[in-house]
C-alpha cells in the first residue's frame, strides 16, 4: 500500500507576492522581505502550498493571476481573502499596534484596543478555514509569525486534527513587557496548542518560558539542547531555538555574477578614493536608522579623517506608508540626510547618499559587494539576514561588519563583527572609526569567518533543524519534482 503523502503547508500573513496596479490592472509581482527570501528557494517544486493574504481587498478576482503565479514559484498559492476592516483592525491593529511595538520592547508605541484582539481572533479562524479546505490530515501546517499565533488554536475550535509548528520571525519580549499585553494568558495558551514553538535565539526561548510561569505553577522542561519539551498540565509542547537564514550558495553566485561585478564596478567609479558604508532597512521605528544617523554625523564631527573618504549609502526600502508614525519616521530621515549633507558636503563629497525605494536583486548585491562596511544597527530585530547577505556576498572578504547587539543574529556573528549599542551613539561612531582603520589582515580574517558560519548554517541547515524536530524527516523527504503541478487548481 503506498505511504500517504505528506506535503508541507506554509501559512504566513501575506503570500510570497504582491499586488501592483498596471496599465492593464491588477499584476502581481514577487514579494519580498525575509520570510520569502528564506523559504521560497526551499518550497520550490516540492508539491507544497502557501497559504496567506495577497495585499488585496476581498472582491479581488484572483485566479486568473494566481495560476501562472503559482507555476512561477513552483509551489500553489491560495489566498485569504481580507476585508478593508480586517486589514484595518488585524494587520494594521493587533498585529502592528500592539505585537510588533511590544515584541520589539516599544511599549509605549502600543494600543491596546479590545477590537483589534477580536478582529485578531476572527482573521486567524478565518486562516485556519482556508487551511483546513487546502490540506490533509497527512500535511505538515507550519504557520510563521506573530499575526497566526491564534491559528492552531482555531484548528482545534474546528474540530480540526493536523500537525502544526510555529515559528516566530520576531524576538520573543522578556515577562516584564509581554505581561503588559492585556490578552497574554490567550497568546500564550494558543501556542501551547502548536506542537512545537520554535525561536530564533535561545534568548527569545527563555523568555518564552519565563512568561508560561507566570500563567501556570505546573511546568516543567524535559531535555535539554537547542530543543527542549515543554510540559504545562496535561500539554507538551516541543519548543526550540532555530534562527533563520540565507540561501548562502545562491547570493554567493549571484553576487559572483557579470552584471553584478559590472554594476557594483560602476558604483565604485562613482564613489573614488573612498570606503563606502552600507544600511539596508526597511522603513521601521525598530531599525535604528535615526540613531545610525546620528552617529555617523557624530564619527564625521570627532574624526576629520573620514570627511571626504567615507560615503554612507543608506537604502530605506518603503513601508506601511500610509501609517501616521512610519510617515513621521520619514520625514525625520529626510530632515536627518539633509542636515548632515548640509553640514558637510564639499565638493566632490557628498557624505549620505539616501535611496528611498526598493532595489532589484542585481542592484542590492551590487552594494553589498562595493561596501567595505556595512552598519546593521536595529534597536531590536528578530534576526536580520541582511547581516548575512553582506557576508555572503563579500567574495573579496575584505568588509567589516558593524553589527548591533540586539538583533538575533548577533548570537552566532559577534566574534568576528564589531558589536555595539545602537542606543549610544558615540559608541557606534567609535566603531565606524574602527572600522575605517582596520588592516586587510584582520579585515579578512574576521570576514572569512563569518561567511563559514552563514555558510555551515544556511536556510536548508534551518529548515532541515526545524522539520527533524517537527515530524522527524528532513528536505529529502520531499524533493523536487520534475514535472510540477500539472493539475494545479486554485481555490479561492
Amino acid at each position: 500500500m503506498k505511504e500517504p503523502v505528506t506535503r508541507i503547508i506554509a501559512v504566513s500573513n501575506r503570500l510570497p507576492i504582491h499586488l501592483v496596479h498596471g496599465p492593464d490592472g491588477l499584476e502581481i509581482k514577487p514579494g519580498e522581505g525575509g520570510l520569502v527570501t528564506a523559504l521560497a528557494p526551499v518550497f520550490r517544486n516540492r508539491g507544497g502550498v502557501w497559504i496567506g493574504w495577497s495585499g488585496g481587498s476581498d472582491d479581488d478576482d484572483l485566479a486568473g493571476l494566481l495560476e501562472p503565479a503559482s507555476r512561477e514559484a513552483g509551489y500553489r498559492l491560495y489566498p485569504v481573502p481580507l476585508s478593508v476592516d480586517e486589514v484595518c483592525d488585524y494587520y494594521y491593529g493587533f498585529s502592528n499596534e500592539v505585537i510588533w511595538p511590544l515584541f520589539h520592547d516599544l511599549q509605549t508605541r502600543c494600543n491596546f484596543k479590545p477590537r483589534y484582539w477580536q478582529q485578531y481572533l476572527n482573521v486567524n479562524r478565518k486562516f485556519a478555514e482556508i487551511t483546513t479546505k487546502h490540506s490533509a490530515e497527512t500535511d505538515y501546517i507550519w504557520v510563521h509569525d506573530y499575526h497566526l499565533m491564534y491559528m492552531a488554536k482555531s484548528l482545534r475550535e474546528l474540530g480540526v486534527e493536523r500537525n502544526t509548528g510555529f515559528f516566530l520571525h520576531i524576538p520573543f519580549p522578556p515577562a516584564d513587557i509581554f505581561m503588559k499585553l492585556p490578552w497574554r494568558a490567550h497568546i500564550l495558551r494558543a501556542l501551547l496548542e502548536y506542537e512545537l514553538v520554535g525561536f530564533q535565539t535561545m534568548r527569545d526561548r527563555k523568555n518564552f518560558i519565563q512568561c508560561l510561569r507566570y500563567i501556570s505553577s505546573d511546568i516543567r522542561i524535559s531535555g535539554r539542547g537547542s530543543v527542549v519539551t515543554v510540559i504545562v498540565g496535561d500539554k507538551r509542547v516541543r519548543v526550540g531555538a532555530f534562527p533563520i537564514s540565507i540561501d548562502y550558495d545562491a547570493f554567493a553566485r549571484d553576487a559572483e555574477s557579470k552584471e553584478v561585478a559590472d554594476l557594483a564596478w560602476y558604483l565604485h567609479e562613482a564613489l573614488p578614493n573612498r570606503q563606502v558604508i552600507l544600511g539596508v532597512d526597511r522603513l521601521d521605528y525598530t531599525k535604528g536608522i535615526p540613531e545610525r544617523l546620528e552617529a555617523f554625523k557624530d564619527a564625521l564631527s570627532r574624526f576629520p579623517e573620514l570627511q571626504g573618504k567615507t560615503t554612507l549609502v543608506q537604502v530605506v526600502v518603503p513601508s506601511r506608508e500610509e501609517v501616521p508614525e512610519y510617515q513621521t519616521l520619514r520625514a525625520e530621515l529626510y530632515r536627518l540626510v539633509g542636515e548632515i549633507n548640509g553640514q558637510f558636503t564639499r565638493s566632490g563629497w557628498v557624505p549620505i547618499h539616501y535611496l528611498y525605494r526598493s532595489l532589484d536583486r542585481s542592484e542590492l548585491l551590487a552594494y553589498y559587494r562595493l561596501a567595505e562596511i556595512a552598519l546593521i544597527t536595529p534597536l531590536k530585530d528578530g534576526m536580520n539576514l541582511v547581516a548575512k547577505e553582506y557576508c555572503a556576498c563579500n567574495l573579496e572578504e575584505n568588509g567589516v561588519l558593524i553589527l548591533s547587539e540586539f538583533a538575533g543574529v548577533a548570537a552566532h556573528l559577534h566574534r568576528n563583527a564589531i558589536m555595539v549599542n545602537p542606543y549610544d551613539v558615540e559608541g557606534m561612531s567609535n566603531a565606524i572609526r574602527e572600522a575605517f582603520h582596520m588592516d586587510r589582515t584582520e579585515r579578512h580574517n574576521r570576514m572569512h569567518k563569518l561567511r563559514e558560519i552563514v555558510h555551515h548554517r544556511d536556510i536548508f541547515w534551518w529548515v532541515n533543524n526545524f522539520l527533524e524536530a517537527a515530524i522527524a524527516k528532513d528536505l529529502r523527504a520531499f524533493p523536487a519534482l520534475e514535472e510540477y503541478m500539472p493539475d494545479i487548481t486554485i481555490g479561492i
